[in-house]
């Protein structure tokens, strides 16, 4: 009866060293391409100029953008602890969740920036200037950012270990940078909606 359950366990595990891990390369690329795609291609429809859509007001879209990247944010600091104490399933459901929260986020941005557009910022001097450079390097990171976390999750499916510590050591702080700086970009801009 052991022997048998042995040979059980022995089996299961040759199967799983056998399964040759996805190929999620072109369907990561071309996720990126289309979501690039819509973001620059908002910026050519027509939008409210009142702030709402069949009577729904849409300031409220990006307090709920910085709320769902400080969200992202805790939760990727979680997944930092739980991986550091070596909790991969803990870890996983943190990731799983950061994820969720930055998916969200992107469906309200796109649906704010769709509808609404961009607002200006109305500050100068110094704070111009930060603004600016906090703006410019979270766009640039975020663009950044969804090949990357892509790639960082599908070796982690993949149980690419290797691979994914070593992509995850850039991802994670890009990841945490973009989030905060989520916030950030909310609370400077906010007085100017």
């Amino acid at each position: 009866m052991i022997q048998q359950a042995e040979e059980t366990q022995s089996v299961e595990e040759k199967q799983q060293e056998e399964v040759k891990p996805r190929n999620y390369t072109p369907l990561i690329w071309g996720l990126s391409a289309v979501a690039v795609i819509i973001i620059l291609g908002m910026n050519y429809i027509p939008r409210s100029t009142t702030g709402t859509i069949a009577g729904m007001n849409l300031t409220v879209l990006p307090l709920l953008n910085a709320i769902f990247n400080g969200i992202a944010f805790l939760l990727l600091i979680g997944a930092l602890v739980m991986i550091k104490k070596k909790n991969i399933k803990a870890h996983r459901q943190f990731i799983f969740a950061a994820f969720g929260a930055t998916v969200l986020f992107l469906l309200s941005y796109l649906l704010y920036h769709a509808m609404a557009g961009s607002t200006s910022f109305g500050g100068d001097g110094i704070l111009k200037y930060t603004y600016y450079f906090i703006l410019i390097t979270h766009i640039i990171l975020a663009t950044a950012l969804l090949p990357l976390a892509l790639f960082t999750l599908t070796k982690g499916l993949n149980m690419q270990v290797a691979k994914h510590r070593k992509i995850a050591r850039w991802t994670m702080p890009i990841w945490l940078y973009v989030s905060a700086t989520g916030v950030l970009v909310y609370v400077l801009i906010s007085p100017y909606y």
